[in-house]
């Protein structure tokens, strides 16, 4: 074994990791691209992440395995509901479950949906906006990159206004089920009793609408059906609307605190994208590649496969890290440079597969109108003082705590 590759190690708990991933990944993909360590398998380059995400065998289902095991080391016994939402989530369920929930989800899910929703992000994107320049700066993740997706998804659901001061906190407090294995005894009693807490109040929703339907995503929902005549039971329809809150919130944050950094910290793109506004879809798919929101999420194997030389045995757990995989040279040039005329649409930011992101066409929406809002000004942001803090309450998302900028001048 070589010097580099005895080096070449996998701690996502360490302060370096936190703040810069990128060194260790390109180490791993060099030397150790499928590594066994911490009792799973972590792989780095794209061709085996590709791989793993595209391959139906793999399995999505280790989170509510995972919810079951703390539930019974912890005492708690009644967590039904907690299971349910696991097993019925999109994001959790493999075949069949899945490809008939997403059967009925897509149908309302589409591109001219999304199309329909940008006067309304475009107006509360430049009503966020404008408070920042208002004030001469601000922090631009918790006054505009943190508000946006869920104002936007209420606007979506038409949520009562009694719930729309609540579900920013339910949506970060729910955010644990992501990452069972970081909870204690008391965040996981918390986390049963806020699901409980946004389903109930989702439940009159439901209720409420199944009385008087409107042009609103849960209207909608409830009016689908597939050709067979299958809908989505009260329950699921819930659950769906829990989860494009906490699978939607924090990444589409992300992506625009990290697109807004890279940008600050390369001032020639920034000048790029001014010149020729044209380039903001392009933007989009470069910061999804540059510094994706999502940077691993995990698989289980239920049959034997060869990965990189490497035996994978049924049972095993798989790490496919997405940021790394966006940074291997065998598919992008100069992966570590920020480059906003690059094709980058190979990107797995968004996963791949049939567990490509739900909500990413919503996202990437969200992201180009911020931008584009922010090129219509005359004045810019700059980095305001202080140095970067990443988020630490979640080791798949990549996320700062906050963003400083100050408004610089005009042009």
């Amino acid at each position: 074994m070589s010097v580099q590759a005895a080096q070449a190690r996998f701690n996502p708990f360490s302060a370096e990791f936190r703040r810069d991933p990128y060194p260790a990944y390109r180490q791993l993909r060099e030397t150790k691209p499928v590594h066994r360590t911490m009792g799973m398998w972590v792989l780095t380059r794209h061709a085996e992440v590709r791989e793993v995400l595209h391959d139906r065998t793999f399995g999505a289902g280790l989170i509510p395995a995972l919810v079951r095991q703390h539930a019974s080391r912890f005492g708690f016994d009644d967590v039904g509901q907690l299971e349910r939402l696991g097993e019925k989530s999109l994001v959790f369920t493999d075949n069949p479950e899945h490809a008939r929930l997403r059967g009925i989800v897509n149908r309302v899910f589409t591109a001219p949906a999304v199309a329909q929703l940008r006067p309304r992000i475009a107006a509360r994107a430049a009503e966020l906006i404008d408070g920042v320049w208002r004030h001469g700066g601000g922090d631009f993740v918790a006054d505009v990159a943190a508000r946006l997706p869920v104002d936007v998804m209420c606007d979506w659901m038409a949520l009562p206004d009694s719930l729309r001061a609540q579900v920013g906190q339910w949506t970060h407090d729910v955010r644990f089920l992501l990452e069972p294995g970081l909870m204690k005894s008391e965040d996981f009693a918390h986390v049963r009793e806020v699901v409980a807490t946004f389903a109930k109040a989702l439940d009159e929703v439901v209720a409420a609408r199944r009385a008087e339907p409107g042009d609103d995503l849960i209207s909608r929902l409830l009016a689908t059906t597939t050709a067979g005549g299958d809908r989505l039971t009260d329950e699921e329809l819930v659950f769906v609307c829990v989860m494009c809150f906490v699978a939607g919130n924090e990444t589409t944050k992300s992506l625009i605190g990290n697109a807004l950094l890279a940008l600050l910290q390369h001032p020639d793109q920034d000048e790029l994208l001014r010149r020729e506004p044209e380039l903001v879809p392009r933007m989009v798919d470069e910061a999804l590649r540059y510094d994706c929101p999502l940077q691993q999420t995990k698989r289980l194997a239920t049959r034997e496969v060869e990965l990189g030389g490497q035996r994978i045995a049924p049972g095993d757990q798989v790490l496919v890290c997405l940021g790394a995989a966006n940074r291997d040279p065998e598919v992008f040039a100069r992966p570590d440079e920020f480059d906003i005329t690059r094709d980058a649409r190979r990107h797995l930011a968004f996963g791949h597969g049939m567990h490509g992101c739900l909500g990413g066409l919503l996202a990437e929406a969200q992201a180009a109108i911020v931008f584009e809002t922010l090129g219509q000004r005359p004045e810019r942001f700059e980095l305001g003082s202080g140095g970067l803090d990443w988020q630490d309450h979640s080791f798949i998302i990549r996320g700062l705590k906050a963003l400083p900028v100050t408004v610089r001048g005009t042009r």
